[in-house]
């Protein structure tokens, strides 16, 4: 699995040079065998230090080798992921303060995403009940 698009990285290397802005996840990285989440904001111009929200035990914001993170082998032969469905949506303060109010970024991701849901109440079922 390709772990960064080029579309990806010039993204996070943009953001890199602009230190001091609450940017949004531009990917998601995890363990599909347990403990690991990744959402990486930014990407340092020597293309291996990261920054974002890393979560293997209990979620904090930092920097790490995105080098050490494609290196890492895991039972069958397999390594971390991207999630490929994953959009941001949230600013990397919101994902840090949810991932620390729910113990994980995982739980961080439900609890954003339910909370973010609109209400999809037809008129016309709200018309109906007052009949």
């Amino acid at each position: 699995m390709i772990l960064l698009t080029d579309t990806q990285r010039t993204q996070l290397l943009a953001n890199g040079r602009q230190p001091n802005v609450d940017h949004v996840p531009i990917v998601k990285f995890f363990n599909p065998f347990g403990a690991g989440v990744w959402l990486a904001t930014e990407l340092e111009a020597n293309g291996d230090t990261m920054f974002g929200l890393a979560d293997i035990g209990y979620p904090e914001l930092g920097s790490w080798s995105f080098e050490e993170l494609r290196s890492i082998r895991l039972p069958f032969g397999m390594g971390i992921e991207r999630d490929l469905l994953f959009i941001g949506d949230f600013p990397i303060s919101v994902w840090a303060d949810a991932a620390r109010e729910t113990g994980s970024i995982r739980d961080a991701e439900r609890l954003l995403y339910r909370s973010a849901r609109p209400l999809t109440r037809k008129s016309s079922d709200t018309e109906t009940r007052r009949s």
